[in-house]
């Protein structure tokens, strides 16, 4: 991928570097457990659902 990227695709790709992510340790004590795994995690080898 080019170096110099247009605005909107850098931060398209920073957002997904920050969503990309454990659901924190408070949402997990506040929901008593309900909500433990993040569902729309992603590896970067092995799935390629990135709009960017």
């Amino acid at each position: 991928m080019a170096v110099n990227k247009p605005r909107g695709k850098k931060i398209r790709l920073g957002h997904a570097l920050n969503v990309n992510g454990n659901v924190p340790v408070w949402v997990i004590a506040k929901t008593g457990g309900k909500f433990r795994r993040n569902y729309k995690k992603r590896n970067f080898r092995r799935s390629a659902r990135l709009k960017a």
